[in-house]
């Protein structure tokens, strides 16, 4: 669990109290702030669970990148290079 899921959380459970405090109260500024305390908190939360996401499924292909970049090295600079530029040529408008 990221920093950002746990804050994510811990935002969502304050705008929760803090609507039923509203909601108690009869205070709508408040009530409406929780509201908006909650779905900060789920969008802080979605954007660490997409954090954990990505960094646990980039980590086997970054050492499959790696391990191939050390078997063969001419084959990653020929790699490297064509697609350097593809990249130029992308850039200049023209296609491969």
């Amino acid at each position: 669990m990221n920093q950002d899921q746990i804050e994510g959380t811990a935002g969502d459970l304050a705008g929760k109290v803090k609507e039923t405090v509203g909601q108690a109260t009869g205070d709508t500024q408040t009530q409406n702030a929780g509201l908006a305390d909650q779905i900060s908190g789920k969008v802080q939360k979605t954007f660490g669970d997409t954090k954990e996401t990505v960094a646990r499924n980039a980590a086997p292909l970054a050492d499959k990148a790696r391990k191939f970049a050390n078997e063969r090295p001419f084959a990653t600079a020929a790699l490297a290079g064509v697609v350097g530029l593809a990249i130029l040529n992308t850039l200049r408008g023209k296609t491969a």
